[in-house]
């Protein structure tokens, strides 16, 4: 704002400045009525080249009104484009619509009216939860929500709401990769349907883990962490010390070229030699996570010493309450707490990393340059593998997303659309990589990626949907190509309410902030411009007459 105000006054000044120093030149020749003219014409010059407007005779007031369906008119969109005010009626028009117009101030009161809101991630991969949020305003009392599979099949149900209850959500464990299409359903309390829809979703295969594991005694923890890690197809380098001279291991089925964690006990860590140690914190340094079971910990003084981790014995007559608890899907699972745990306010540089449902800590960590050393103070969550296997699943997936470095993807598409409908411009984004255009599947033109300022590291393409269903976008350089589900017009009509309302409330605030002097793309607000005729007539004949008196002079 203040640099485009600069440039706006930049050029008069200059000009009122020149004719300044030129005045003063002619006054000091004792040329009055030149230094005059030079006044009077440095000053038309000026005003003729600023921006200058009048305040209209009375506001301007556009009255504009949406439909149902969040139509409007091309001569609504001409009257914005003119009016200091909108007087709006209706629920107003969607977040890409408004970007389109200049600020302008709202007049805006909506009317009182049933609206949803739906929160759903649109993919994830495989082995993870998927949750349905909706939220509804009013919020009523005794209402339920179910997700039904393809086949009307109900996967998830919340139970009747018993109080005013504004949201609901439901969870469900996709058991395929694949794109589908699922129904969400609200009911009242005597079960008749308030509002069903469809709900995208793609099921992705995950990118495998690749996981280090050095162990130096078996133990039933282990064997189950690596099953998990196995069903969850991580590419995994394993190795457990049986006996003196007898190891058990499983040789990687692909390299490891960017590890994402290494998984020791304490008793591998406590028996190894100064140098090894050192080599093992070498690596952790460059980056790896090092994950430390601390079930068979027993050197406390090798860890103050080597890892600055205070380690204090469990006392064994506050074992019970000190035994961890997580609630996972619904599911309650007991962990014991290690022989030796750090304390619960863990000094620098280690610094508690999670908490269990009772806020008593289970995982603690330090950063160690580019890498963390991390401490898991639980055990025999190997009793839960068969009894609650999915529970334990959700559990370690939960903790892996905690200590293990991500997988590394060099770009990503993004979508930030909440409801692409046919005929409303949408969005197109690419995250890194060197994508330079989107292709649709449906034949259409590319989509020019460009850079966008409010979005960092990304590059973003408008397309216009044609029809509803799954549209797919290719691009150069892209891993695999995106997936984007164009709902029709008739589809959850709250949810687009809700959304147009957001928009609108949105855009008020813009315009507000913007004092309603200029839009996002910087037009000015309507308003009476200066006549500059007057003003550059006044400067021609000042400068004739200038010109006129140094002829005269010099004949």
């Amino acid at each position: 704002m203040m640099n485009m105000e600069l440039t706006a006054i930049a050029v008069p000044a200059a000009t009122l400045a020149a004719g300044a120093v030129s005045a003063v030149l002619y006054g000091r020749k004792r040329k009055w009525i030149d230094a005059a003219l030079i006044v009077v014409a440095s000053s038309s010059l000026a005003v003729a080249l600023a921006d200058i407007r009048l305040p209209q005779a009375g506001e301007n007031i556009a009255k504009v009104t949406t439909g149902a369906s969040g139509a409007i008119g091309e001569a609504s969109l001409l009257a914005i484009a003119r009016a200091q005010t909108i007087a709006l009626s209706g629920d107003g028009l969607r977040e890409a619509e408004w970007r389109d117009l200049p600020a302008r101030r709202v007049q805006w009161t909506p009317a009182a009216t049933d609206q949803l809101w739906l929160d759903f991630p649109r993919s994830i991969s495989l082995g993870r939860i998927f949750t349905l949020t909706v939220r509804r305003a009013p919020a009523p009392a005794g209402w339920r929500l179910q997700l039904l599979a393809e086949n009307k099949q109900v996967l998830a149900d919340s139970n009747l709401s018993g109080a005013e209850a504004s949201s609901l959500s439901v969870q469900w464990l996709p058991p395929v990769a694949e794109a589908m299409v699922l129904q969400a359903r609200l009911l009242d309390a005597a079960g008749k349907v308030i509002a069903q829809g469809p709900i995208p979703l793609q099921v992705k295969d995950p990118t495998p883990l690749q996981i280090q594991g050095r162990f130096d005694a078996p133990s039933f923890d282990a064997r189950a962490l690596n099953q998990l890690l196995a069903d969850g197809n991580a590419v995994l380098d394993w190795s457990v010390t049986l006996g003196k001279a007898v190891a058990r291991s499983e040789t990687a089925r692909a390299p490891l070229t960017a590890p994402n964690a290494m998984f020791v006990d304490a008793a591998y860590v406590e028996h190894m030699n100064p140098s090894a140690r050192g080599a093992l914190l070498a690596q952790t340094r460059q980056g790896v996570p090092l994950v430390v079971l601390g079930a068979n910990a027993a050197d406390a003084a090798m860890w103050q010493r080597e890892f600055g981790l205070r380690l204090h014995p469990q006392s064994p007559t506050t074992e019970k309450e000190d035994t961890r608890q997580f609630t996972v899907a619904g599911t309650v699972l007991a962990m014991p707490p290690a022989a030796l745990n750090p304390d619960d306010n863990a000094a620098a540089p280690w610094a508690v990393a999670a908490r269990d449902s009772r806020k008593q800590p289970w995982l603690w960590q330090r950063d160690l340059q580019l890498g963390r050393v991390v401490w898991i103070g639980v055990s025999d969550w190997h009793r839960y593998a068969i009894n609650s296997p999915q529970a334990l699943a959700l559990w370690w997936q939960g903790a892996m997303d905690r200590i293990a470095l991500a997988g590394v993807q060099k770009s990503n598409w993004r979508m930030p659309d909440p409801m692409p409908q046919p005929g409303l411009r949408g969005e197109v984004c690419v995250e890194g990589g060197t994508a330079a255009s989107a292709q649709p599947a449906d034949g259409g033109p590319a989509l020019p990626l460009l850079a966008r300022v409010d979005k960092a590291d990304s590059r973003c393409g408008a397309w216009w949907p044609r029809s509803a269903g799954w549209m797919r976008f290719d691009a150069a350089g892209m891993e695999a190509p995106a997936l984007e589900y164009v709902y029709d017009v008739k589809d959850w009509p709250a949810w687009q309410r809700a959304l147009r309302r957001d928009a609108t409330a949105a855009y008020a605030a813009r315009a507000a902030g913007d004092g309603g002097r200029a839009g996002a793309d910087g037009v000015a607000a309507a308003g009476r411009p200066l006549p500059v005729a007057p003003f550059a007539l006044a400067f021609a004949l000042c400068m004739l007459g200038l010109w006129y008196r140094e002829s005269g002079q010099r004949q």
